[in-house]
């Protein structure tokens, strides 16, 4: 009666488990992710980037990043007059680089947050320091609940997001697409407002794609056939446009299926209706179930050899 009541205990325990896993299998399965092209964006045309950098000074002016790395300022021009940085940090929210694939070709291209559809940063966070807006799809961060953990950094299939390694409290930095200064006070960002050649638009992602498509098919020998970021990693709100392969440019070969949806479909999967503390429950139950048949058996024999020797 006893084997029997264990095992049937087990049993449901079993049971109970490939249940939950099944259920939660499903419903991972049917999370995707939907693209909304009603999102803020910006579309970055390299063709007509001519490397002027006002965009650079445009978003350090307006916020407020300016000299804040000594040793930026100190490489390339001691008396600190002016700054030219040489990548993304913890003072320089929007870079442009100069690509050259050969004596007569060559690229300029604009480096800042992607502000992605579905964004890896946000997803790692342990403490939501990064958020996305839903409205906007701005992906923003709050210094206020950042721990420094720096997960947001690894995460980035871009390495966009910098830390301030210079400060005596740091914060991480990123182009949060002027939203609290110049998107606020004039519904564009810095960089896109100042852009001599309309290298830089600015609105929504669905207007965007739209522009991107009309050039390409406009001027098919000028353009590489290809928006970049309209299915990359989920789908980002940064697009691109240029005349050289993107790789040559320096923006990553990524695949479409976004690396936090694949991520966060592995965990819902196993934590979803508390999948792993059952699993581990009843492991942790099959073992004691186990060791206590052991030690009854353990008991009889000791308590049959006793009763044998005082015969």
């Amino acid at each position: 009666m006893k084997n029997k009541s264990r095992r049937d205990f087990l049993k449901l325990f079993g049971l109970t488990g490939a249940g939950l896993l099944t259920g939660a299998g499903h419903a991972g399965a049917n999370e995707g992710l939907r693209i909304n092209n009603e999102e803020l964006g910006m579309l970055y045309d390299a063709t007509k980037c001519v490397g002027c950098k006002a965009c650079m000074s445009a978003c350090k002016r307006v916020n407020g990043d300016f000299g804040s790395l000594a040793y930026e300022r100190a490489k390339f021009d001691p008396d600190g007059l002016w700054d030219a940085p040489e990548d993304l940090s913890g003072s320089t929210r929007t870079l442009i680089k100069l690509f050259k694939e050969s004596e007569d070709r060559w690229s300029y291209v604009k480096y800042s947050c992607m502000h992605c559809q579905k964004p890896s940063c946000v997803s790692v966070c342990p403490v939501s320091a990064m958020t996305k807006d839903k409205v906007t799809g701005i992906v923003d961060y709050n210094k206020d609940t950042c721990i420094g953990c720096r997960y947001c950094q690894v995460a980035c299939a871009f390495n966009i997001p910098k830390f301030q390694w210079d400060k005596s409290i740091p914060q991480i930095v990123k182009c949060d697409l002027c939203k609290n200064t110049n998107l606020r006070e004039k519904g564009i960002s810095a960089c896109a407002e100042v852009c001599p050649v309309g290298a830089i638009k600015f609105g929504k992602r669905k207007d965007l794609l739209q522009e991107a498509k009309e050039r390409i098919k406009e001027s098919p020998v000028k353009y590489v056939p290809h928006i970049y970021g309209e299915h990359e990693a989920g789908g980002i709100n940064h697009l691109y446009l240029a005349s050289m392969p993107f790789k040559k440019l320096g923006l990553p070969e990524i695949k479409p299926e976004a690396p936090a949806e694949f991520s966060e479909k592995i965990q819902h999967t196993i934590y979803k209706g508390f999948i792993a503390p059952v699993a581990l429950y009843s492991t942790l139950c099959f073992i004691a179930v186990k060791n206590m048949k052991n030690h009854d058996k353990s008991a009889d024999h000791e308590k049959q050899k006793q009763e044998e020797e005082k015969r």
